[in-house]
C-alpha cells in the first residue's frame, strides 16, 4: 500500500466525517488503488481496508462492486462537466475559441483524471449502471456544445450524427493521448480540425 493511502487510512480513522465527505474520500482512495494495483484490487472490502473504515460503511455508499465502479464514472464525469463548463463559460465568443476551448478541455481532462478509466470501463461493460451513466453525460456533453457552437451553425444546422461523431472523436483520441499513441497537442488539435470542419459543414 502506498504511503498516500496509508496517510488517507489513517485520517479516516482519526476524523468523523459527514456522508458527502466519507463518500468523497472513498472515491478518491479507490481512485489510488485502481491507479497503483489495477482494477480487479478494487472490492468493496479492499476498499473498507485502504480507507480505515469499517465494511458496513463502504456497502451503505455503493451496495456492489458495479455500484463503486459506476460512482466512480459518476464522479470522473462530473469533474469533466466541470471543467468544460468552466472554460466555455471563460472563452470569447468566437468559433476558433470555442473550438479550441472544447477541444482543449475534454483532452485535458481525460488526460489529468481519467488514466484510470479504461480499466474501471472495462470492468463495467455491459452493465446497465454503465449504459445509463455513461448516456447521460454524452447527451449532456452533446447538449452542451450544440449550445456553445450555435451561434456559427449555418442554416442547415448540425445533425444529431455529427455530434455523436465529434464525441466518438474526442474519446478516441483522448484516450490515445493517454495511452501515449500520440501526443495531448496532436489529440487537442485533431479534434478542433473535427468541430471545425462540422460547423463549416453546416454553412455550406
Amino acid at each position: 500500500m502506498s504511503s498516500t493511502l496509508k496517510n488517507r487510512e489513517s485520517t479516516g480513522r482519526r476524523i468523523r466525517l459527514s456522508r458527502e465527505q466519507r463518500l468523497s474520500q472513498l472515491l478518491e482512495v479507490a481512485r489510488w488503488l485502481v491507479r497503483d494495483e489495477g482494477t480487479d484490487a478494487l472490492t468493496l472490502p479492499r476498499l473498507a481496508e485502504q480507507a480505515g473504515v469499517a465494511k458496513p460503511v463502504v456497502y451503505d455508499h455503493f451496495r456492489t462492486r458495479n455500484g463503486l465502479l459506476t460512482a466512480l464514472y459518476q464522479d470522473f464525469d462530473a469533474r469533466q462537466t466541470a471543467l468544460i463548463v468552466a472554460a466555455l463559460e471563460g472563452s470569447a465568443s468566437v468559433l476558433e475559441e470555442k473550438a479550441s476551448v472544447i477541444a482543449s478541455s475534454y483532452v485535458e481532462c481525460v488526460l489529468a483524471q481519467g488514466r484510470e478509466m479504461p480499466g474501471v470501463l472495462a470492468a463495467l461493460a455491459g452493465s446497465p449502471e454503465l449504459e445509463t451513466v455513461k448516456r447521460d453525460y454524452q447527451l449532456d456533453f452533446i447538449e452542451r456544445c450544440r449550445k456553445a457552437l450555435a451561434p456559427f451553425t449555418g442554416p442547415r444546422g448540425i445533425m444529431q450524427a455529427g455530434f455523436w461523431a465529434m464525441l466518438g472523436a474526442a474519446d478516441t483520441l483522448s484516450h490515445a493521448a493517454a495511452t501515449g499513441e500520440i501526443t495531448a497537442q496532436q489529440a487537442r488539435d485533431e479534434l478542433y480540425e473535427t468541430i471545425v470542419a462540422m460547423i463549416e459543414r453546416s454553412n455550406r
